[in-house]
């Protein structure tokens, strides 16, 4: 189980905690982040914090501190969707390209297959953002432990 630490922004009582996430990056590991166009980029453009929803059956104290856990086969699918899918599309829509060149009666001609593989890439990319639509909604993170308020 992934493990992150959240702080409580507000708790209601329809069930429902909203919960805080400071965004963390690998940019500030590295003796060169002072002089890497990377890290640039990423201290600009990434987001500090994160907000959702988290369900809950206690009330907690704005500021307290929980522990959030979500599983890593829904990491792993995530992953598996936004990088594998559109690949295996590519790679699909070539195969396509190369097998009706003969039935279109088309020259053996490398622009048919580019297009058949962008095309299958295309279509794997959407067919994997509905995917990913889907795991998100069914996939929520849930509280393993109260920690309690911060010291600073």
């Amino acid at each position: 189980m992934m493990e992150e630490v959240a702080t409580v922004i507000r708790s209601g009582n329809d069930g429902w905690v909203i919960v805080e996430v400071k965004v963390k990056n690998a940019c500030n590991h590295c003796d060169n982040n002072e002089s890497c166009g990377t890290s640039a980029v990423s201290k600009a453009f990434s987001p500090k914090v994160q907000r959702f929803s988290v369900p809950s059956n206690e009330q907690y104290q704005a500021g307290e501190l929980l522990k959030l856990g979500l599983p890593e086969s829904v990491i792993l699918k995530a992953a598996a969707i936004v990088y594998l899918l559109p690949l295996a599309g590519l790679f699909v829509g070539a195969g396509f390209g190369q097998l009706f060149m003969p039935l279109l009666d088309v020259a053996a001609s490398d622009g048919l297959t580019i297009g058949f593989a962008l095309l299958g890439a295309t279509a794997a990319w959407r067919v994997g953002r509905r995917w990913a639509k889907v795991l998100e909604q069914n996939s929520q993170p849930v509280i393993i432990a109260r920690l309690g308020r911060s010291l600073v």
